[in-house]
């Protein structure tokens, strides 16, 4: 399965996000993976700063998203689209990328935990 192969992949064995390799698999730059997340460029690119909880917390909001989506979509490419482009309309047509920017992604997650348990939009 892909997904897993995705989170074996960004996922050091100590359990943090490798913000460097997960850009890398994303296929952009660093400086993208930090507007993407609304991080700073320090906080992906710099080691003790992407060990941080915060860093670390916006990182893995941003992957589980990803992940949960490339089921569906056909692959982690297709599913990073999807969270920087796809209007949701439950949250007056904000992107899952917009509002992981703005600190809600865990309203993302249970949207699409319920999507996933046959619910609608």
């Amino acid at each position: 399965m892909a997904s897993i192969e995705f989170l074996h992949q960004v996922i050091s064995e100590e359990g943090l996000i490798m913000a460097g390799t997960l850009a890398k698999v994303l296929h952009i730059t660093q400086s993208d993976l930090a507007d993407v997340t609304g991080l700073s460029l320090d906080s992906v690119s710099k080691s003790a700063r992407v060990k941080s909880r915060t860093t670390q917390a916006r990182l893995r909001d941003t992957v589980e998203i990803i992940n949960r989506v490339s089921e569906w979509s056909g692959g982690v490419g297709r599913a990073f689209a999807w969270f920087r482009s796809q209007p949701l309309p439950s949250f007056g047509d904000k992107t899952a990328e917009e509002l992981v920017k703005a600190g809600h992604a865990d309203a993302v997650k249970t949207y699409l935990a319920r999507i996933a348990a046959g619910g609608y939009a």
